[in-house]
């Protein structure tokens, strides 16, 4: 093995790559357990611990009953992403808003088990975790009403609004970049 890696730093070498990013275990990370990424310290594009980030994911796309939605993941490597470059929590406003087949996963534990999906829904830890590090994860009320949810039903910490199209609007216009 460590004749390979020598092989293979000595092949990056040769095309004038600097080195070799493999992931690393000690990340910071501000959603635990979730957002997992390889730091690419010298990639271009790098986290400005003196910007401010206002970004909004627009996810409206489910996933399998078994795992977490891939959208929700991504909003937290980007949490993670800009803790380990020092964007400190004050500097990140980070808002999911969720509509469309996205919506069950907004789901409590007991209300996705009283739907016959399993005891747990997938999604809930990830919420929770969300929401601890001081992202918003919003539902669109429309896709709520839809689907035959109320606010009882959601895990704690998930916010109501009355359509996602308003939240996704009002947030463009106040500065926010849309990842979709």
């Amino acid at each position: 093995m460590k004749a390979v890696l020598s092989a293979l730093v000595l092949a990056f070498g040769a095309l004038g790559v600097s080195a070799v990013a493999l992931p690393s275990q000690a990340q910071a990370q501000t959603v635990v357990g979730y957002g997992a990424f390889t730091a690419l310290p010298d990639a271009g594009e790098q986290p400005d611990a003196g910007r401010d980030y206002r970004v909004i994911f627009d996810v409206a796309q489910g996933g399998p009953d078994d795992k977490p939605l891939k959208s929700l993941d991504r909003v937290a490597r980007l949490a993670n992403l800009l803790e380990a470059g020092g964007v400190t929590g004050e500097r990140r406003k980070i808002v999911a808003v969720l509509h469309g087949g996205a919506t069950l996963a907004t789901l409590s534990d007991a209300a996705w088990a009283a739907r016959g999906k399993g005891e747990v829904n997938p999604n809930s830890a990830l919420i929770r975790a969300l929401v601890a590090a001081g992202v918003q994860v919003r539902l669109c009320g429309q896709s709520m009403v839809a689907n035959g949810l109320t606010p009882a039903d959601l895990e704690p910490g998930v916010q109501v609004d009355t359509a996602a199209m308003m939240t996704l609007i009002h947030h463009q216009q106040a500065g926010y970049a849309l990842i979709l």
